[in-house]
């Protein structure tokens, strides 16, 4: 006989989902209305300027796709890329091949430039595929890399990318409301993120944007988007200004009630704090680990501070540190991916998640599990080390 499911209560700490602040759990709860009612209207238009706001940019085409973060990036690839199009696409990790994936679905031509996992997109090398791709109309990048930790430069691309008239495409998933983002200073024409990262909200919905210029290609497409459901030409009428909307589908009403709390909160944080607060959390975690000897996989340079990947000590194994971090301390750490996987432990520190307790409590969980386990760490020292830097 099935019965009620009652999660454990985790501290998540991979790659996401983040933890979900209370506040957003308890706007989860209120009362369902209906998605063409007035009052449910005049709150999607809050979202959209407050996403506006976490985006930094005043493009009109800014709202929740009703799908998690793979849809977002989806929307962005069916509505700018047309049978033909050929696209420079960046990848330094998995997300960038599925990038290329999109590309291709859309009946696109993609123009790969590589990098190293863990590594930052190459600036030098964009700029040659570009100079021998001059019929590229799309570059697009991953500007914080989930599967490595590594963030790219986004003003260096976009300056790139628009020089060879180039729209740009950017994976912001797991950047926005953790590291800066500015749409428009950097001249991004298709953004999309995710809510369940450093927005704190639930897993479900992604914040898209579009410039101008996106919005101009895709009013002029010579072909039918290919995905009736993200196909923006129709999405727009429901996500238009003032209270006539013409119906495009059930909006999720309640996870709307959730973004619009996260974002409300981001507000009151205000997005300079909320950047500096990963950052210093990120230091925290960055001196207790390398005290204890653990070393990270991408170079300062490039680091992103809310998704850490650090290498496993040699000789640990892997699955079972996770395993009894998560059995025994109900704390969820993320695997490697692909290449990297089996030798790097991919730490989060995303929105709720990001808070000198949550810091303190994966660094004691580590040091308990791996001393049991005599790997060759030093003890004693993680928690002074993380302590010196919020003393600081």
């Amino acid at each position: 006989m099935a019965v009620s499911f009652n999660p454990p209560v985790r501290t998540l700490m991979g790659p996401g989902p983040s933890d979900v602040h209370p506040r957003i759990l308890e706007a989860l709860s209120r009362p369902t209305i209906g998605h063409l009612d007035p009052e449910f209207v005049a709150m999607m238009d809050e979202v959209k300027k407050l996403l506006q706001y976490a985006y930094q940019t005043d493009n009109e085409l800014t709202i929740p796709v009703s799908a998690p973060g793979s849809a977002g990036m989806e929307t962005c690839f069916v509505n700018l890329v047309e049978p033909g199009d050929k696209v420079i696409v960046c990848q330094n990790g998995v997300f960038g091949g599925r990038q290329k994936e999109n590309v291709e679905r859309a009946g696109g031509s993609a123009v790969m430039v590589m990098d190293d996992w863990g590594e930052a997109v190459d600036l030098a090398k964009l700029e040659q595929a570009l100079e021998q791709n001059p019929d590229a109309k799309i570059v697009s990048f991953v500007h914080a890399e989930t599967s490595t930790g590594a963030q790219s430069d986004a003003n260096g691309i976009w300056e790139l990318a628009h020089k060879h008239d180039c729209l740009v495409i950017a994976d912001c998933v797991t950047s926005l409301a953790g590291t800066p983002v500015k749409v428009d200073e950097w001249g991004l024409d298709a953004v999309y993120s995710g809510t369940q990262k450093c927005l704190s909200c639930v897993p479900g919905l992604s914040p898209v944007t579009f410039s101008e210029r996106a919005v101009e290609k895709i009013k002029n497409r010579q072909s039918k988007v290919q995905s009736w459901f993200l196909d923006l030409n129709l999405v727009m009428g429901y996500w238009g200004e003032g209270a006539k909307r013409s119906y495009h589908h059930t909006a999720p009403v309640n996870a709307l009630y959730a973004l619009h709390e996260s974002l409300v909160m981001l507000r009151d944080e205000g997005l300079e704090n909320a950047w500096n607060r990963h950052a210093q959390n990120h230091q925290a975690l960055k001196a207790g680990l390398e005290a204890m000897g653990i070393s990270f996989l991408v170079e300062k340079s490039a680091r992103l501070p809310q998704l850490n990947s650090v290498m496993i000590p040699q000789g640990v194994d892997d699955a079972s540190v996770r395993g009894r971090l998560l059995n025994e301390f109900n704390l969820e750490i993320g695997a490697g991916l692909g290449d990297l996987a089996g030798k790097v432990w991919r730490i989060g520190l995303m929105g709720h998640s990001s808070r000198p307790e949550n810091v303190i409590f994966c660094l004691s969980a580590l040091e308990a599990v791996m001393g049991e386990m005599n790997a060759p760490i030093n003890k004693g020292v993680a928690l002074t080390a993380a302590q010196a830097v919020y003393s600081a």
